[in-house]
């Protein structure tokens, strides 16, 4: 019985490692978490746990006493994504596990003032976790709190990130020290204080498809089963559109528009929404999966699952699908390729970098900027005269 348990867990760590690295994690965090779930693999073994109570929060704080504050941040994602796929099911953030209540109350005021999205807001949330907990492993009052002490929770925090993850997880602990001061509870503003080294390139170049490998993906579609013609309009609309997994996976029957051929998304990940066109293939891939291969149901959502009772489809499901697809056409890359295809694309056909800022959902151009690649065809033209 152990065995098998063993054997399932260490599949279970090799497909979430492997859709870590198709969501393009750096190989530094990807090894990082390997080792701490590698680790937590031999947790379990010595203290013979049974299955049920592997993904526990008592299992979890057991696994992490006399380590540092980081570690637990590969398990918990393993757990999150064992419980979008219906493996388990406690949920890794239980409703009722809260912050004491000055967390609390800035994650409702920030919520507030800048409509966050829920895995923004979650994200947000296991960083102010590990930070409170750091404190109280430290016996830290926050209201007293020194600078040296937010770098030493950081240096510890931050051993299996990548620098790009490290200067987001900065930008969060400064929001919370600020709300403090402006609070009152701290006398000195210590968020200007909380900085690294300042990125002046990324570490990979962002990765696109060629137009012969679009070609190469579309053709390779056979649309004789309703999983073919469901994800064939889910790749139509991230290509088409660049939309995010999390975006694709939100559409509701109610926002589409045959008649206007237009797409409302109420709330991107900037927080604003927007109405897109619909260009008349995406409308005929959408329309074939609604009439033909659509299982009935009450969900409003667009995509659901094929499998009784036909739920809607989570982000993770949403992602894994469509890569499924690339892979089947003989391409290299992740669903979040079609999303740089698709900047690229808007780049090539001379828009500016605030339109692809918007068309993006993006709210600062910084973050457009790096879905962005040299301009190769424009390039060539201005240096050489040629035209391609």
């Amino acid at each position: 019985m152990i065995d098998n348990l063993i054997q399932t867990l260490k599949k279970d760590i090799d497909e979430y490692l492997q859709l870590m690295i198709s969501k393009g994690y750096s190989l530094n965090t990807c090894g990082s978490y390997q080792a701490e779930l590698n680790s937590f693999l031999l947790f379990i073994i010595r203290n013979q746990i049974n299955w049920d109570n592997i993904f526990t929060p008592n299992t979890l704080k057991d696994f992490q006493k006399n380590k540092p504050a980081a570690y637990g941040a590969a398990v918990r994602g393993l757990w999150r994504y064992l419980f979008d796929q219906k493996r388990i099911h406690q949920p890794v953030d239980p409703p009722g596990r809260k912050l004491p209540d000055i967390y609390e109350d800035y994650l409702l005021y920030y919520n507030q003032t800048r409509q966050l999205s829920s895995s923004r807001l979650a994200r947000i949330r296991r960083v102010l976790f590990a930070f409170h907990d750091y404190l109280e492993r430290q016996y830290i009052n926050v209201a007293s709190i020194r600078i040296e002490q937010i770098d030493g929770f950081l240096a510890e925090f931050f051993v299996p990130f990548s620098p790009i993850s490290r200067q987001t997880y900065r930008a969060y602990l400064r929001g919370f020290l600020k709300y403090l001061h402006y609070q009152g509870i701290t006398r000195k503003n210590l968020a200007p204080l909380v900085v690294g080294p300042r990125q002046f390139a990324q570490s990979t170049p962002p990765k696109f498809f060629r137009p012969h490998e679009i070609q190469q993906l579309f053709n390779s579609f056979e649309l004789t089963s309703f999983k073919n013609i469901r994800n064939h309009a889910m790749v139509h609309l991230a290509y088409g559109l660049g939309l995010r997994p999390d975006e694709i996976r939100l559409i509701l029957l109610d926002d589409i528009s045959f008649a206007k051929s237009e797409l409302i998304l109420p709330k991107r990940k900037n927080g604003c929404p927007v109405k897109l066109p619909l260009p008349e293939n995406i409308i005929k891939a959408i329309a074939a999966y609604v009439i033909g291969a659509r299982p009935k149901s009450s969900h409003r959502e667009l995509f659901l699952n094929l499998v009784a009772p036909y739920r809607p489809l989570c982000t993770t499901s949403v992602g894994q699908h469509i890569t499924e697809c690339i892979r089947k056409a003989g391409l290299s890359g992740s669903a979040y390729w079609l999303r740089h295809t698709y900047a690229q694309n808007l780049l090539e056909a001379g828009s500016s970098i605030y339109e692809i800022k918007e068309m993006m959902g993006h709210n600062a151009i910084n973050s457009a900027e790096k879905y962005l690649n040299i301009h190769i065809n424009l390039m060539r033209k201005v240096l050489f005269n040629e035209e391609l």
